[in-house]
């Protein structure tokens, strides 16, 4: 019998594709987030980052009148031209705006499932 992966993570992850604008000591880049989560996301790029280093970035939402500002995140993980940032610490505007990107996507993914069924 094969060993079935265990998904550890307490928060949904939901697939997007959202320009970013990161930086942190001594580095400054863009990207795409690729993965968002209530408590972090994965990041596409080009730029050369470290596992350990601290971050802002600045996620444009398709909306043009809002973007999610995490004033500090963690890069928990690096391969390739893509890391894993840990949400640390989001002002409370920020953490509204993630609230509803998330339960807004999530409403529409149910939604497909049922119209499928």
């Amino acid at each position: 019998m094969a060993d079935t992966p265990v998904n550890w993570r307490i928060h949904h992850r939901l697939p997007v594709a959202y320009p970013v604008i990161f930086g942190g000591a001594p580095f400054v880049g863009e990207g795409v987030v690729s993965n968002l989560s209530l408590s972090g996301c994965s990041v596409t790029c080009e730029r050369t980052v470290l596992t350990g280093s601290y971050v802002k970035l600045s996620v444009i939402l398709p909306d043009p009148t809002s973007s999610l500002f995490i004033e500090l995140g963690k890069i928990r993980w690096v391969r390739k031209h893509t890391f894993g940032v840990e949400f640390i610490r989001l002002p409370t505007i920020t953490r509204h705006r993630l609230d509803r990107v998330m339960s807004e996507q999530l409403s529409v993914d149910m939604d497909l499932v049922t119209v499928s069924v």
